[in-house]
Order: structure tokens, then C-alpha cells, then sequence
């Protein structure tokens, strides 16, 4: 895919690997290092002889790469092209699958220790997210708490430069305003909203994700499809965010399962696309309750954050479909996902049509349908919709929840 898009200030590459696809990316990274005072540079893939002719380069003129904050998926390549090319660097790899403010804060000083003036973050949105909260606090010390970053944000300053490369297919953290850190002490996500943290460069190239094994291709390909979906039935929408959510919707339908069962070259690619436009579109106009309950999981079990959206999110689109509204907006999904027919039917056909088929891509790619296989306990119920009715995504639902609606929502899930 041989693209290059801005989005405010900020620089996207999408590359697939291709010789002439990475020479685009490239020349734009080139232009991008040049006209800023930051001296920095990162590369994705060490077979990529342009990008290791770019390192060179730049080395040359005096860029380095002082911090680099990877997970495994990502760490052999970027670490041997660094290595390669003689460009200092230093590794902070203590990241949970639910990132805690023990891992942010360790990480700040890491970085402080390091004298670094960029975080590089390789990884899926785990490592991003984190990435994110130590950017913001090394650039506003007086949030050092972490827990103060909870919510909609108001820092004075842009976080430290962040450069991403998402090894994953779901959270589009990358181009996101938002980062989920853990607060271990109350069991609580917090989401965390600030413009502020929103990476200066993303470079997403499929070939970082091809090595995703099934399971975590699979929980991250459908929490891009509830990304695109509660953003389009998300009391905000609007006319630019819908076409974002849809073309990911489509693309997720057609492309998942392949790039799950058949490591498809293609279908990875696409995958890689659809989770960023669904982030494009979301971190504008917000999400609904199948992440305000997601989130209780993972802070309560550790349940991973795509697989907790995956099994939640036929339930809750089955309640959220007793809303007209939102009824006629899965109509318009089923209408651009092979099933015309459902322009005709009738609201609670929509709901089941649109219901089974959530549920069938979901059972393609072998995620499980009930809470309780993640560990989840009816008798926690009630203090998992006590923590739900605070959660920041709740206000975006198209339809409105009460703690007893959450409380039967789990039960219906379990």
C-alpha cells in the first residue's frame, strides 16, 4: 500500500513490505526528521534494505534513537536494525497485557534515567498505552499520580514525542486520543483521554503483524470490529465517523477470518487498515457499554481487552438494538456486508440477523461466546456494574443503562 496520510501534524505510514511502498514511507520520514528540531528515527524491518540505507543516512546527519519501549512481537527487528546501524538505544519492556500505573510509572523512570528525548513503542496497544502515559507525565510532572490522568484530561503539555509501530490488528492506539492504564489497588481501568498523547508518527506495516499468533489475531481483529461498531451507533456519530466505521466493518467481515486461519498476506494488511480508520473514527466520537463492561473484566480477571469485547459484544448489541435508532444503523450494516435483504426486515430480524452474525465471524476465528470462560463470577455481578456505570465510555451508548440493565447484560453474557 504505497500511501501516506497526515492527520493534523501528525504523520501515518502504511507500508506492506513492498520496495516501492517503503521508499514512500521513507522519503516521508526523511522530510518529517528533517524539518524538526527532535532528533530521532525508527525503522520497521531489518529485511528492509531502504530502511536500513535511511538509518544510515540519518545517522549521518546526526539522528539517533535514544528509547525504544518494544514487546517481544516487535523487539528481534527493530533491535537488530538499531544495532546494525550503531544508534544507542535503551529497552523498558515491563508491560502487562493490562498495563498498570506500576508499569507507567517504572517506565517514567526509565526514561529519566535514560536522558531519552523519543519513546519508540513496538507492540500492540499494551505497549502504545503505556508508551502514551509516560510520554504525558514526563511532560507534565505535576500528574505523576497517574490516577489523575483518568478521564477527559487537561494537561498543559503534549506529551514527550512517541513514535508507534503496532504489532497487533485492534486497538489503533497509534492514532488514538485515548490510553487504558490499570489501577491495581481499586481493580479499576482507566481510561485516559488527551489529545495530547497522540503519537507523532505511526508507522503501520502488515509484516509486524504476521506473526500474531491465532488467538491474540483473533481477540484484536474483533475488538477493531467493536471499535467500528459502537462508533457507529455512537450517540456522536456523524457523517465523517460513519464513513470511517463502516469501510471497517466491511473490511473486518471480509478479511478476518483469513488473516486468523490462513495467515493470509493480504488479509493481514487489511486487518492492519481497518483497525486504524475504526481509531481514526472512534477517538472522535467515542465508544458505548460493551467497553465499559470489557474494561471491568480486564481490571477485575486480567481478561484480555479484545477477547472481553469479543464475547460481550452480541449481547450488548442485541440490547442496544431495541433502540429504533440504533436498529435502522445495523440495517445499514447488514445492507453493506452482503445481506440487502435486510432493508426489508423487520427491526427484530435485523437484531438477530446482525446478532448471528457477530457471533459466526466471532466462532470462525475460535473465540469463546461466555464470560464465564475468562473466569468471571456471577456473585461479582453487582460490583462489575457498579464500576461499569462509572466507566468513561458509558455516556456514548445510543441507548441508556442502569445498573440493573449491566447487571443482566453480564448475566446474559455468562
Amino acid at each position: 500500500m504505497a500511501s501516506i496520510l497526515r492527520i493534523k501534524s501528525d504523520e501515518v505510514f502504511f507500508t506492506s513490505g513492498a520496495t516501492e511502498s517503503n521508499n514512500i514511507a521513507l522519503q516521508g520520514l526523511k522530510e518529517y526528521a528533517y524539518s524538526t528540531n527532535k532528533k530521532h528515527i525508527i525503522t520497521t524491518s531489518i529485511e528492509h534494505k531502504a530502511i536500513l540505507e535511511t538509518v544510515k543516512v540519518l545517522q549521518q546527519e546526526g539522528f539517533a534513537v535514544d528509547y525504544i519501549s518494544p514487546d517481544i512481537s516487535g523487539r528481534i527487528s527493530v533491535t537488530d536494525v538499531l544495532e546494525k546501524a550503531g544508534i544507542p538505544f535503551e529497552v523498558y519492556s515491563e508491560v502487562k497485557p493490562n498495563p498498570t500505573i506500576k508499569n507507567v510509572t517504572d517506565g517514567i523512570e526509565a526514561c529519566k534515567k535514560s536522558g531519552a528525548d523519543v519513546i519508540v513503542a513496538v507492540g500492540g496497544g499494551s505497549s502504545i498505552d503505556t508508551a502514551k502515559g509516560i510520554s504525558i507525565v514526563m511532560t507534565n510532572p505535576d500528574r505523576a499520580d497517574i490516577v489523575s490522568l483518568n478521564g477527559a484530561s487537561n494537561t498543559v503539555n503534549r506529551g514527550m514525542p512517541v513514535i508507534a509501530l503496532p504489532t497487533t490488528s485492534g486497538t489503533a492506539a497509534e492514532v488514538t486520543i485515548n490510553y487504558v492504564i490499570t489501577d491495581e489497588e481499586r481493580e479499576v481501568k482507566m481510561v485516559c483521554v488527551d489529545p495530547h498523547d497522540i503519537p507523532i508518527m505511526a508507522i503501520v506495516d502488515s509484516d509486524l503483524m504476521a506473526t500474531m499468533p491465532k488467538s491474540l489475531a483473533s481477540a484484536t481483529g474483533m475488538d477493531a470490529l467493536t471499535h467500528a461498531v459502537e462508533g457507529y451507533i455512537t450517540k456522536a456519530h456523524n457523517t465523517m465517523s460513519d464513513m470511517f466505521h463502516m469501510k471497517a466493518i466491511k473490511l473486518i467481515f471480509k478479511y478476518l477470518p483469513a488473516a486468523v486461519n490462513e495467515k493470509d498476506e493480504e488479509a493481514i494488511e487489511m486487518m492492519g487498515l481497518a483497525q486504524y480508520i475504526a481509531g481514526m473514527g472512534f477517538s472522535n466520537v467515542g465508544l458505548g457499554i460493551v467497553h465499559s463492561m470489557a474494561h471491568q473484566l480486564g481490571a477485575v480477571y486480567d481478561t484480555p481487552h479484545g477477547l472481553a469485547n469479543a464475547i460481550l459484544l452480541p449481547t450488548v448489541m442485541r440490547f442496544n438494538g431495541e433502540d429504533p435508532a440504533t436498529a435502522q444503523r445495523f440495517r445499514e450494516i447488514l445492507c453493506e456486508i452482503g445481506r440487502p435483504d435486510a432493508a426489508n426486515l423487520n427491526d427484530q430480524d435485523v437484531i438477530n440477523t446482525f446478532v448471528w452474525m457477530i457471533s459466526e465471524l466471532s466462532k470462525s476465528v475460535g473465540i469463546t461466546q461466555r464470560v464465564r470462560d475468562v473466569g468471571a463470577k456471577e456473585e461479582d455481578f453487582e460490583m462489575l456494574a457498579d464500576k461499569a456505570m462509572q466507566d468513561p465510555c458509558k455516556p456514548g451508548n445510543p441507548r441508556e443503562v442502569s445498573k440493573e440493565d449491566f447487571i443482566e447484560l453480564f448475566r446474559r453474557a455468562f
